[in-house]
């Protein structure tokens, strides 16, 4: 299988969850959330996800990346309690830093999800 070669350095160290009152304040945007259709190369298939901009000041400060200026790459709990629903295997590895609203997922072809006994 190939290697996802994502910058682990570039997330939190665990996951920060939400507050209640977090997601409280995000739960207007989750219908505006827009999802691109897959596409893919010989290892994965992609997506984007196109946040509503005004979201991105009601994300805690703890999601972002200060010196880039745009979101960390977030872990799958810290991404599904903002509101985006995917299914399962999609990691976030990168942001558009030029439309920082943009993330980026990636998984690779054929994904399996592990058995769940």
């Amino acid at each position: 299988m190939a290697a996802m070669d994502i910058d682990y350095t570039r997330r939190n160290k665990k996951p920060r969850l939400l507050s209640d009152a977090e997601r409280d304040q995000l739960d207007e945007f989750v219908d505006s959330i827009h999802y691109s259709s897959r596409y893919n190369d010989d290892n994965f298939e992609y997506r984007h996800v196109q946040l509503p901009k005004q979201m991105l000041k009601k994300i805690p400060k703890e999601y972002f990346d200060g010196s880039r200026g745009t979101l960390k790459l977030l872990w799958e709990e810290e991404w599904r309690g903002l509101g985006i629903t995917q299914s399962l295997g999609w990691e976030h590895y990168e942001v558009h830093e030029p439309e920082p609203h943009i993330l980026l997922f990636k998984r690779p072809i054929n994904y399996q999800p592990p058995n769940q006994h």
